[in-house]
């Protein structure tokens, strides 16, 4: 299995020929019709908080570093986090318009508290890309993964897991934050896949995405059902799924059921591997930043039909419609594919995930 690094360079390979002017029927990137910047351009980008350690480890360096690739290094990116703050995030927006950036990628806390915000850049001239969740307002573009896929990968995977005792097994569904457009997508997804396989005794849907919401929830959902009871547990990703498992653990179960996850963060992984987590998706966040990194400088610079070539999707928010976008595709994590996934695509090394507290683990499944 190397779909994710296969789906990755056939990506690199598109906009490398949009890069050489392929795509635009030209010799060179300097040549295509007449930019609207030249390469000493700014990108502000917004990302939504921290308990996720993919925004500062991840997107913001791979972005940065291909937005100065396609800019012969005279480019920049501005980075603000929120700290899951939307009023924050509001602020940062707004200083971003005050300093004249070129164009936005918005990661939004809050897809519509940062409506205004969106429209007051659009009113000064700077092009807003809504980056991994659909902001609300006149944007120009989104690129995201296929969140209703995962939301049904994670919801197969649970019912594979059951296997014959699915009907009749007692689930616990812990959802992502309410003010998170994507939450929706993966509830929606996986209840296409759970509903009428499963018996959800319990829904929650976690505030900020913060694991200590979700472990006090899980904990009410334990005194409710009975720890015994719960034969598994949808979470929404992988900081929620170690909160879940955590209060399980302090419940005192002694097998741990079936917990999905998403993100592919490396303590998940770890706890795959160790047989606490039954999955993760793994999301290609290189492929995610690559191409929106693509997109924000060909916006800038009026390369229209290389933007078009990035942004193939249509998708709907509830402000605007037919919004030009690029959906990326998904994989499900599991102890055994973790070599053909984080490991091929270089987000993590054997090494990293086999510490000595997982190393007889991982020699088990054949990780070394």
């Amino acid at each position: 299995m190397r779909r994710t690094a296969i789906a990755l360079a056939a990506s690199v390979s598109a906009v490398s020929l949009a890069a050489c002017g392929v795509i635009d029927g030209v010799g060179g990137s300097s040549s295509s019709a007449t930019p609207k910047k030249g390469n000493d351009i700014t990108v502000g980008l917004l990302l939504p908080e921290k308990e996720n350690p993919r925004y500062d480890k991840f997107d913001y360096p791979i972005i940065r570093k291909q937005v100065l690739s396609l800019t012969s290094n005279k480019g920049k990116v501005v980075y603000a986090n929120a700290d899951a703050d939307a009023a924050k995030q509001s602020a940062q927006l707004d200083q971003m318009i005050a300093d004249k950036v070129d164009v936005l990628l918005v990661d939004a806390v809050d897809s519509k508290a940062i409506a205004p915000g969106v429209k007051k850049a659009k009113d000064a001239g700077i092009p807003v890309i809504a980056y991994d969740r659909l902001a609300q307002g006149p944007i120009d573009a989104y690129i995201s993964f296929d969140n209703e896929l995962v939301g049904q990968v994670q919801g197969r995977a649970l019912v594979e897991a059951l296997g014959t005792k699915a009907s009749t097994s007692k689930i616990v569904m812990m959802n992502g934050s309410p003010t998170d457009p994507n939450a929706a997508q993966f509830k929606k997804g996986a209840l296409s896949e759970l509903n009428g396989k499963v018996n959800i005794v319990k829904t929650y849907d976690t505030k900020d995405w913060k694991p200590e919401n979700a472990k006090a929830n899980m904990a009410e959902a334990i005194r409710a059902i009975g720890l015994n009871n719960i034969a598994a547990v949808y979470s929404a990703n992988d900081g929620m799924a170690g909160a879940v498992i955590d209060a399980m653990k302090e419940a005192g179960i002694n097998t741990v059921p079936p917990v999905t996850g998403q993100d592919a963060a490396l303590d998940a992984v770890q706890r795959i591997v160790a047989g606490e987590q039954y999955m993760s998706v793994y999301k290609s966040y290189p492929q995610e930043a690559n191409n929106a990194a693509e997109m924000a400088v060909a916006k800038v610079q009026g390369r229209s039909i290389e933007f078009d070539a990035l942004t193939r999707d249509k998708v709907d928010s509830p402000t605007e419609t037919k919004i030009p976008s690029m959906l990326v595709p998904v994989v499900a994590l599991t102890k055994d594919n973790i070599k053909d996934t984080v490991i091929t695509d270089e987000i993590y090394t054997v090494k990293d995930i086999c510490t000595a507290k997982y190393k007889a683990a991982c020699a088990a499944i054949g990780l070394k």
